[in-house]
Order: C-alpha cells, then structure tokens, then sequence
C-alpha cells in the first residue's frame, strides 16, 4: 500500500520547506512503514548548511522519521489530521548517525511500532541510503488534542 504526496496531506499539517516525506511505499496498520524523501540542493537548507559541503541536517532527518511516526498513528488510528487531534514528538533516545546524506541522495525510511499505550506510541527509526544505514533512533510520540 502507497500513499503519494496528495494523501500525506491528510496525516501531516506540515507544508513546504517542513515537509519531508514525499512518498509512502509500504504500510502496516500498527506495525511499520516505509517512506522516503529525495534530496535536492535546492532545498533552503543547503543555502546556510554549509554552501561549499552541503549536508543534510541532522536534525532534519530526525524530523522526517518524527513525520513517519506521525503517518503511521494517524494512518492507524483510521483518523486523519483534522485539527482536533496531533501527534507531538516526545522523545528520541539512541539517535546515531553513521554517514552524512547529501544533495542527490534519496533518504529511505523506515519505522517500526515496539509499543503503544495510551496515546503513547514508541518507534525504531533507521534512515538508509542505497541500503546502508546512515541514521538510527528510537522515538516516542505522544497523541493529545489541540
């Protein structure tokens, strides 16, 4: 199952230059999903990231796993953004990066459900590109209305 641009519009408030998913390509309710984002130089990051090396943020590829999770619960719960309810980051523990990602790259990511509890929900996380991984964590999100 796929989700194209257009219908992650539904389960994320986020909108250019913050959206960092461009397409889903697999999902399992409750279980995982699998989305990437292809990195362009134009991007307006790589303005001030560093002109003459760019690199994608750190803490950019963080955000784009957070957004995964953030598809997955919403996907999961049968619920879409709609206002009343969001999906918060609330941890990340045992983040690594283990290579940089540059403009060209296409970030492949992964996310797994390990627990889910009363709003809370915990992930492993892990970014690859061209198989390898390059960026790993574990993440918590808390669901709570607005």
């Amino acid at each position: 199952m796929q989700m194209d641009i257009k219908e992650i519009f539904d389960y994320l408030p986020h909108r250019y230059p913050f959206l960092l998913v461009d397409r889903v390509v697999d999902f399992k309710l409750g279980e995982s999903l699998k989305a990437f984002k292809n990195i362009t130089f134009n991007e307006p990051q790589f303005t001030g990231h560093f002109p003459e090396n760019p690199i994608m943020p750190g803490v950019l590829i963080v955000e784009a796993m957070a957004q995964c999770t953030g598809i997955l619960a919403f996907k999961s719960q049968g619920t879409k953004l709609d206002g009343k309810t969001m999906y918060y980051l609330a941890s990340v523990d045992n983040c690594r990066f283990r290579k940089p990602a540059v403009p060209g790259d296409r970030l492949d990511f992964e996310v797994i459900t390990s627990n889910k509890k009363r709003g809370i929900w915990k992930f492993s996380c892990v970014t690859k590109v061209e198989g390898k991984i390059i960026a790993s964590c574990d993440m918590m999100c808390a669901q709570r209305d607005i």
